[in-house]
């Protein structure tokens, strides 16, 4: 039972982190935001991260670091893989008065559904899909731009630019958007395989917008790209299904504009998230202190 002191809810990720503190009864209180904090970076650096996220919190609750002792802390980071990983977190923190680390997937998909069983799809410049069910966490995807992210943001810019290429050589038809992202790298294949080789998945996420746009134009190119992507989305949603989520969130900057790219009998297994991974991060928190959800 907590009858008093606080909760925090940590999101930590790749490009910022934010913090919002709770009273005992799980009501929100105020929030702060920090630098990016995902523990790849460095346990010093993610903790700077962090701590500047809740100092703002704190700060605009009227409380400073005096009461730590009294709050419970949840951390949703990116980073955190296994539980050596969330271990590390956990034996590093300041003086809360308890720590509960998990990944950032673990704590959105708490959120999403309050912590009850249930499944997130993340589409942005990545992707990944994630599900807890009967308390464990479940991730599919994920592992990287490189081997993985399928439907993500990245993925659809690398189509995109390969599609331009093959226009050029003739393997494709050319389109109205296929002559589009060669003018943007420069007009020849020579500047682009100098600009790939640079490229972050940033980079090739920025061709998403100009994809999608493209699709709902009719551009035969980008659609079967777009088209492709929405495939993608939806096996990491079937999967997730399959191992039990009763429904599944999907969740992140390509979430609302490839939702027309699903198959419309994928959508009743959709639904809208009730919270976020700070809500979520604050759950972890509370249910390992013997409170209810």
């Amino acid at each position: 039972m907590v009858s008093s002191g606080f909760f925090i809810g940590v999101d930590g990720g790749g490009t910022g982190c934010r913090a919002r503190l709770y009273d005992a009864d799980g009501a929100p209180l105020a929030q702060g935001a920090g630098g990016p904090a995902n523990i790849r970076l460095g346990l010093p650096a993610a903790w700077t991260a962090i701590m500047e996220a809740v100092d703002m919190a704190l700060g605009r609750a009227g409380l400073d670091r005096s009461a730590l002792p009294s709050i419970r802390a949840g951390l949703g980071l990116a980073g955190i893989v296994t539980e050596v990983d969330r271990d590390r977190v956990v034996a590093s923190a300041p003086a809360f008065a308890e720590t509960q680390a998990a990944s950032d997937a673990h704590t959105a998909c708490l959120g999403a559904f309050s912590g009850r069983d249930g499944g997130i799809v993340i589409a942005g410049t990545g992707s990944a899909g994630h599900a807890v069910i009967g308390g464990r966490g479940i991730g599919i995807g994920g592992w990287g731009f490189e081997v993985s992210d399928d439907g993500s943001g990245a993925w659809i810019g690398r189509e995109s630019v390969r599609a331009a290429l093959h226009a050029h050589d003739g393997l494709i038809p050319a389109s109205a958007f296929t002559r589009q992202v060669l003018d943007q790298l420069g007009g020849g294949p020579d500047i682009v395989v100098g600009w790939a080789g640079r490229a972050t998945p940033g980079d090739y996420a920025r061709f998403a917008p100009a994809a999608l746009a493209a699709a709902a134009e009719g551009d035969p190119v980008a659609a079967r790209i777009v088209a492709s992507a929405g495939e993608a989305l939806s096996a990491l949603c079937r999967r997730l299904l399959e191992l039990g989520a009763p429904k599944v969130c999907l969740m992140g900057g390509l979430a609302v504009p490839l939702r027309p790219w699903l198959p419309a009998g994928l959508l009743p297994s959709l639904t809208e998230p009730e919270g976020d991974a700070m809500d979520g991060a604050m759950l972890l928190a509370r249910v390992a202190a013997g409170a209810a959800p």
